[in-house]
């Protein structure tokens, strides 16, 4: 009787995911662009807000699958080269996933980002430049259990930060989603170790039923010692 009561819950949610997915613009808007996702338009109005996108700038997209961030990315710092008149930039896409091609970025997939082994293909990737921009639009698969969910992206959130401390440059940013709750103003006060500006960014494309935000960290201050191996313990 569970088994059936589940399988009827799971069509439901699968059925209203349709129909809100029929009825969001930003789905449609997205395929018009060519954008693998609606949550490349999050990104762009971001960027509107806060121009923290340049050409000829190095970015990383952690967690990058599908890869809309990355596009956005690779436009904005043409890293693709189609504007000659402008200097081309680099992006690297990261993610456990796997990633398909996309023209102008470098794709590392089936790599955990948060080990050496990945660390050390970034560096050799990058082969000696620093970081301007680190981005993460990475969500933990949903259990169901609120606070469980809460916790895992919270702890991805930290991840994230240590590896942004490690490859970003001296005044680069960090652009990363965390969902609402009490664990983020204790993740903001530990950013301000790292980071000269904290700002909480809630674009539009983000649907209104969502509890996700992003915090945008600038100006990286750089690190007097080696970071742990985790800034967050679960």
């Amino acid at each position: 009787m569970n088994f059936l009561l589940n399988c009827i819950k799971r069509l439901k949610s699968s059925q209203q995911w349709l129909n809100r997915q029929k009825a969001d613009p930003y789905v449609e808007k997205a395929k018009m662009c060519n954008y693998r996702c609606r949550s490349a338009f999050k990104l762009i109005e971001m960027n509107e807000k806060a121009n923290i996108l340049h050409p000829g700038q190095t970015v990383i997209d952690l967690g990058a699958s599908p890869g809309s961030w990355t596009q956005v990315a690779v436009q904005k710092t043409n890293a693709d080269g189609a504007d000659s008149s402008k200097p081309k930039g680099t992006v690297l896409a990261v993610d456990k996933l796997q990633i398909f091609p996309i023209e102008g970025a470098t794709i590392m997939s089936n790599l955990d980002f948060s080990t050496i082994q990945a660390h050390d293909k970034v560096l050799k990737a990058l082969n000696g430049k620093k970081v301007d921009l680190v981005l993460s639009d990475m969500a933990p698969s949903a259990t169901g259990v609120r606070e469980l969910d809460k916790d895992r992206i919270i702890g991805l959130c930290y991840m994230a930060i240590r590896f942004a401390a490690l490859v970003t440059r001296i005044d680069g940013n960090l652009l990363f989603k965390v969902w609402d709750g009490k664990e983020v103003p204790i993740l903001e006060m530990d950013l301000e170790r790292f980071y000269k500006h904290i700002k909480i960014l809630k674009p539009n494309a983000s649907r209104s039923d969502s509890s996700e935000k992003f915090i945008l960290a600038r100006g990286f201050k750089g690190i007097q010692k080696p970071i742990e191996n985790s800034c967050y313990n679960s």
